[in-house]
């Protein structure tokens, strides 16, 4: 799991938060959950905005990062906050709804976690999950050629970053045996960043970071200058100052049987 800047994190908040609610405003209208789950919860705000629109449910937000759970706990106090990593998530009581956004990239074979996930439910309760769709190309896979064609290539060979994203036909695979309906969709979100820099200070607050602090200053500096190169050619600043930044998202929607 990355580590995380919360500051650097929240330039962005708006574009950020747009996927999580569009999945929220995706969970069944006829749900009374009692038992609430938010996986990667980050800085708080979609455990909070649960926790409001379901006030008799139990709520937590589980999160690995210290820092994140530091401004969670400031935000509301209607949360159980907890620290762990979602490879490890083990809830005590069935769960009516289990929340995760932009957190399940960062959890490697989803072959294995998404049936987990599914079977952490109880009877009728729902899976909602959104995760950037990770591949080749884009600026993850401009940021992957710049890491293995530098002189830092062996630095940075076993740092783990985001995993693959599985195609929406395998994560309906893999929900179909424990779940009733099924809600998979993607969206391409065109997000119109200012800036001299905007899709490097996008990643700076939890893509970047295990990089980076693997280098020295001066490799550092190569390195950012090596993909600020490659980001220009494919994501050019228009004469208005603005760079055009696609970002595909794949959501999920699964509510398991009711017996």
């Amino acid at each position: 799991m990355a580590r995380w800047d919360p500051d650097i994190y929240a330039l962005y908040r708006r574009y950020r938060e747009r996927p999580a609610q569009d999945l929220m405003a995706m969970l069944p209208a006829d749900m009374a959950p009692r038992e609430i789950w938010d996986l990667g919860c980050g800085m708080g705000e979609q455990a909070a905005l649960l926790a409001e629109r379901f006030p008799l449910a139990r709520v937590r937000g589980l999160d690995s990062s210290p820092e994140m759970l530091r401004r969670a706990r400031a935000l509301s106090d209607q949360v159980e906050w907890i620290e762990g990593g979602i490879e490890g998530f083990a809830p005590d009581a069935p769960a009516d709804l289990i929340f995760t956004n932009a957190a399940l990239h960062w959890v490697n074979d989803h072959r294995m976690l998404i049936p987990r996930l599914a079977a952490a439910l109880a009877p009728s309760g729902v899976l909602a999950v959104q995760v950037p769709v990770v591949d080749s190309l884009g600026w993850r896979g401009s940021l992957a050629e710049v890491i293995q064609v530098g002189t830092w290539a062996a630095k940075l060979a076993n740092i783990a970053g985001a995993g693959p994203t599985a195609s929406p036909e395998d994560y309906y695979g893999w929900l179909a045996p424990l779940c009733a309906e099924i809600d998979i969709w993607t969206t391409t979100y065109l997000h119109a960043l200012r800036g001299e820099d905007p899709i490097v200070e996008w990643t700076m607050g939890a893509t970047l970071r295990p990089y980076l602090d693997a280098l020295d200053d001066g490799e550092k500096s190569l390195f950012l200058d090596a993909w600020r190169a490659r980001l220009a050619r494919r994501f050019p600043r228009r004469e208005d100052g603005v760079t055009l930044f696609p970002f595909k998202r794949l959501f999920i929607v699964a509510r398991r049987s009711a017996t």
